[in-house]
């Protein structure tokens, strides 16, 4: 974990050969939320991308280095003083020349926050 203490893992339940619904509880006391933004605490988006690179890596069992994002959607701003228990439903396929594709969406109750497509190289 970069940000240690940042969020810490609730469930992780696989929902098909190659899905994962993953619910997280974001710690709306960490330090980033102190600067990103005084009185209005909002999950920056670099953040949300390190934690998806994250559990795919605990998922794979490997080091991953990002190669692609595309279709890098946020659809609704995440408040960790309201919303900190965040779902994400995670495709992770790997191709034979150790490509790692996910296809993410990320949920806060029934709201769409996060659709987000990128391909990760194996280190």
């Amino acid at each position: 974990m970069v940000l240690k203490d940042f969020y810490e893992v609730l469930s992780q339940e696989k929902t098909g050969d190659t899905k994962f619904n993953i619910r997280i509880l974001v710690n709306a006391n960490h330090e980033v939320f102190k600067g990103h933004f005084p009185g209005n605490p909002i999950m920056p988006g670099v953040c949300m991308i390190q934690i998806i690179k994250e559990l795919t890596e605990t998922i794979t069992q490997s080091s991953l280095m990002i190669q692609t994002l595309s279709n890098v959607k946020f659809m609704a701003l995440i408040n960790p003083e309201i919303n900190p228990e965040l779902l994400l439903e995670l495709d992770i396929t790997t191709t034979e020349d150790d490509l790692v594709k996910v296809k993410n969406t990320t949920y806060f109750n029934e709201t769409t926050a996060l659709k987000l497509s990128n391909v990760y190289k194996k280190l």
